[in-house]
């Protein structure tokens, strides 16, 4: 099996239906995306139970910040215009009744390139994943004002369960290689559940050394932040699609979201033999 690595989601799915690919792992809620656009794809084990994605402001510019309204006028930092970082912005944004138009968007789609605009006051706020933002924390230099990166912060962001990460094929390939997408479902949940226990020093030695970017203690704590995250077995969350269909309804008005049967966005039945088999 080769893995390919893209630089954003979009890449990935655009590569799956171009047949580069067969299967990748992404955001649940695309399935939902690609189904209503007439495109049959399945999430078939759940890698992650929460976006891990943080909304947090400068302690510089904004020592002042008290509420989200406070964030009118203000530059903000994602990790790209239409990406899963730039989405919730606008959604917490929109609980304080604040409009696209009333903020400025700056796209930084590297971690480097972040971390460099929030440190020299170019952005307010920042929209983004770690290790950025446990970097940013760890400095003193933000104040995380929304969390992702636990389950109960996910609650509170969305209004319930919010599948993230997942691998997905078309139902074409589920059902042309069952075996395959159960071994794939068989080794994800016992990587998982390995992660639930998982110290220091056995992340070190699992992951590639590229992937700490020259800073092992940050990543770690990085880890440490978001381990709840994680799915611990696989399965799809009861509501978590009816979540997913709602937060995608509000920013996709060209998604006929209402023809989707949700159903048949996932199957939970490889995640729960798999998570028999581990007792996940």
């Amino acid at each position: 099996m080769q893995v390919r690595e893209f630089p954003d989601a979009h890449q990935s799915v655009q590569a799956v239906l171009s047949g580069a690919a067969h299967l990748y792992s992404g955001g649940y809620s695309s399935t939902i995306s690609l189904q209503s656009r007439g495109h049959a794809f399945q999430s078939f084990v759940l890698q992650g139970r929460a976006p891990q994605i943080v909304l947090g402001v400068s302690q510089h510019t904004m020592g002042y910040y008290r509420q989200l309204r406070d964030l009118r006028g203000k530059k903000i930092g994602i990790m790209g215009l239409g990406t899963a970082s730039h989405r919730i912005a606008r959604l917490l944004l929109a609980k304080a009744q604040l409009s696209a138009q009333e903020v400025r968007y700056i796209s930084l789609p590297t971690a480097t390139g972040a971390v460099e605009a929030f440190r020299d006051g170019q952005i307010d706020a920042i929209c983004y994943t770690d290790p950025v933002i446990t970097g940013l924390e760890q400095a003193g230099a933000l104040r995380v004002v929304a969390d992702t990166r636990t389950v109960r912060g996910s609650a509170e962001v969305f209004g319930g369960p919010m599948p993230a990460g997942c691998l997905i094929a078309s139902v074409d390939f589920i059902g042309s290689y069952p075996r395959l997408c159960q071994a794939m479902a068989n080794a994800m949940v016992h990587g998982l559940k390995w992660l639930q226990t998982a110290g220091p020093s056995d992340i070190i030695k699992a992951v590639p050394e590229s992937y700490f970017q020259g800073d092992r203690a940050l990543y770690l704590a990085a880890f440490s932040r978001a381990r709840e995250a994680w799915a611990p077995d696989g399965v799809m969350p009861d509501g978590g699609p009816t979540t997913a269909a709602r937060m995608l309804s509000l920013f996709d008005d060209a998604v006929p979201l209402k023809q989707v049967d949700l159903e048949r966005t996932y199957t939970n039945s490889f995640a729960r033999k798999a998570k028999a088999k581990y007792r996940a």
